[in-house]
C-alpha cells in the first residue's frame, strides 16, 4: 500500500497485543510504521473504553489527531478497539473527521481500513468479537527482551461494575499448542521475559479442556529453554487452584509474583460486585499462597466508592489490606459505567469521598511498600537490565517482583556497561517507597 501509518495504542496490555497484531497486518500489506503521529499519512488510534478516564483519554487523543488532519499533517484517521466496539452506534456521529472504524473483532481488517482512510473513503467493520484475532502474527511494540502473550480473550465473570463482557464477549481460550508455538517463536527472537495475560488467566482452558488448565500450560511454557522469566497476571482468587500455586512454587522460570485483584474486603460489597467468594476465602487464599511460596510478591487492586460502600465497608476493606500487606497495590475509584448492573445501584458514593478513600489507602500502602523494600537492604536481587537514566545517572531495570509498566524499578550503578535485556545481580543499598537502589555485582 505504501503509506506511512502512525499508531497510538491506549489501555491495557491485552489491547497492546491487539495493536501488535494490527501492526503485523499493516507491515505485510506494505505500510511503513512510524511513532510520529505528526508525520504520517494515516493515524490509527486503538482505544480503551473500559472506564470513564480511559474513554476521556481516547477522546482527547482522537481530537488531537483531528486537529492534525485540519492542519493537513494527517491525511486519514482510523479508530479501533474497545471504545469503537462499545459505542459503535454513536461513534461515527461523534467523530465526523474520522474515516474508518473497526471493532475488537476486526483486527484483520486494519489494512482495508487504512487504505480507505488514505483514500478519504468511509469504512466500518464490526465483526463478531468472539470469532477472530487471537492466533495471528504480531510485531512487538515492547522492548525485544520482554513480551506479553494473550492466552484467552473475553470474560464470563460478569462483575457488576465491568463492561468488558459486553465489549469483548464471552471467555474463550486459545489452544495450548498455539500458545506454546507463539512463545517458542518469541523466545527464538530474543524474548527472555514472557508475561501471561487474559481477562482472567485462572479460567484458562475451562471452555476447551473442561477444567482450569493454566497449571498445565505454564508447565509446558517452562520447557522453552530460552525463556528466563514467566510472569502470570490477572488471576482471580476463587480460581487460584492448589495445582496452579504448586506449579508457581515449583518451577524456577515462573517468577514468584502473583497478580490477584481482590477488588474489596467487605462481604456486602463483594456480593454487590457479583464477585465470587467471601472475604474469608480471600484471606485463606492469601495465607495458602504465602505458606507455599514464602518469597512471593502479591500484587492486587481494589475499588473504593462502589455503590453502597459506607464507612463500615470501607473499614473492612482497610482491614483486609492490613491483613494482606500486599507488596504491590493499585487503588481505583469506582467508575459508573452505563450498561453495567452497578450503574443503577443506590446509593452512589460522592466523588470527593471516593478520592479521599483512595488517598487514605495509598498513603498507607506507601508505608507497607517501604517496609517491604527495607527488608531487601543488603540482599542481592536479579535484575533485568532496561536502560540508563541520565537524570538519576544510573542504570535501571526490574526485579522479578516488578511487572513491566505497573511496578517499580531497580536503579543501580555498574562499573562496566551492562547489556540491555541481560540479567545482572544487584546488591540493594538503599530504598524508596516503590523503588530499590543498589550496586551491580561484577
Amino acid at each position: 500500500m505504501g503509506c506511512r501509518v502512525g499508531f497510538v495504542s491506549l489501555g491495557c496490555a491485552k489491547n497492546q497485543v491487539d495493536s501488535e497484531t494490527m501492526l503485523a497486518v499493516l507491515v505485510k500489506a506494505g505500510c511503513e510504521i512510524t511513532t510520529d503521529i505528526g508525520d504520517c499519512d494515516v493515524a490509527v488510534v486503538n482505544t480503551c473504553g473500559f472506564i470513564e478516564s480511559a474513554k476521556t483519554e481516547a477522546i482527547e487523543n482522537i481530537a488531537e489527531i483531528e486537529l492534525l488532519k485540519d492542519e493537513g499533517k494527517v491525511r486519514g484517521i482510523v479508530v479501533t478497539g474497545c471504545l469503537a466496539e462499545r459505542y459503535k452506534e454513536e461513534i461515527e456521529k461523534s467523530f465526523p473527521k474520522v474515516s474508518a472504524f473497526l471493532g475488537c473483532g476486526s483486527c484483520d481488517k486494519i489494512a482495508e481500513a487504512v487504505k480507505a482512510a488514505y483514500d478519504g473513503k468511509h469504512y466500518a467493520d464490526f465483526a463478531d468479537v468472539e470469532k477472530g484475532c487471537m492466533d495471528m502474527d504480531r510485531i512487538l511494540s515492547t522492548p525485544p527482551y520482554t513480551a506479553y502473550i494473550k492466552i484467552a480473550d473475553g470474560c464470563d465473570n460478569r462483575c457488576a461494575y465491568c463492561a468488558i463482557p459486553y465489549i469483548r464477549g464471552n471467555f474463550r481460550s486459545r489452544t495450548m499448542e498455539n500458545i506454546v508455538a507463539e512463545a517458542e517463536r518469541l523466545a527464538e527472537n530474543g524474548v527472555r521475559e514472557l508475561n501471561v495475560i487474559a481477562q482472567d488467566t485462572t479460567r484458562y482452558g475451562t471452555d476447551i479442556y473442561g477444567k482450569p488448565s493454566l497449571d498445565k500450560l505454564l508447565t509446558k511454557l517452562c520447557r522453552i529453554e530460552k525463556l528466563d522469566w514467566i510472569r502470570v497476571l490477572y488471576c482471580y482468587p476463587d480460581e487460584l487452584t492448589d495445582e496452579l500455586i504448586d506449579v508457581i512454587a515449583r518451577e524456577d522460570k515462573i517468577v514468584k509474583y502473583i497478580d490477584l485483584p481482590i477488588q474489596h474486603g467487605s462481604d456486602k460489597i463483594l456480593k454487590k460486585m457479583n464477585r465470587r467468594g467471601s472475604a474469608e476465602h480471600i484471606r485463606s487464599v492469601l495465607t495458602k499462597i504465602r505458606e507455599k511460596i514464602p518469597d512471593v510478591t502479591i500484587r492486587s487492586t481494589v475499588i473504593v466508592g462502589f455503590p453502597g460502600e459506607g464507612e463500615k465497608e470501607f473499614e473492612e476493606l482497610c482491614e483486609m489490606i492490613d491483613f494482606a500487606k500486599f507488596e504491590k497495590l493499585g487503588v481505583f475509584t469506582y467508575s459508573r459505567e452505563e450498561g453495567t448492573p452497578a450503574y443503577k445501584m443506590r446509593p452512589q458514593v460522592d466523588e470527593d469521598i471516593k478520592l479521599m478513600r483512595q488517598e487514605n489507602i495509598m498513603m498507607h500502602q506507601a508505608d507497607i511498600s517501604l517496609a517491604v523494600n527495607e527488608k531487601k537492604l543488603g540482599k542481592t536481587v536479579k535484575v533485568l537490565v532496561e536502560g540508563f537514566d541520565r537524570y538519576a545517572e544510573s542504570w535501571f531495570g526490574r526485579s522479578e517482583a516488578d511487572a513491566p509498566d505497573i511496578d517499580g524499578k531497580v536503579f543501580f550503578t555498574c562499573e562496566k556497561k551492562p547489556v540491555v535485556g541481560s540479567f545482572i545481580d544487584v546488591t540493594v543499598t538503599d530504598v524508596l517507597d516503590y523503588d530499590l537502589i543498589g550496586e551491580a555485582k561484577e
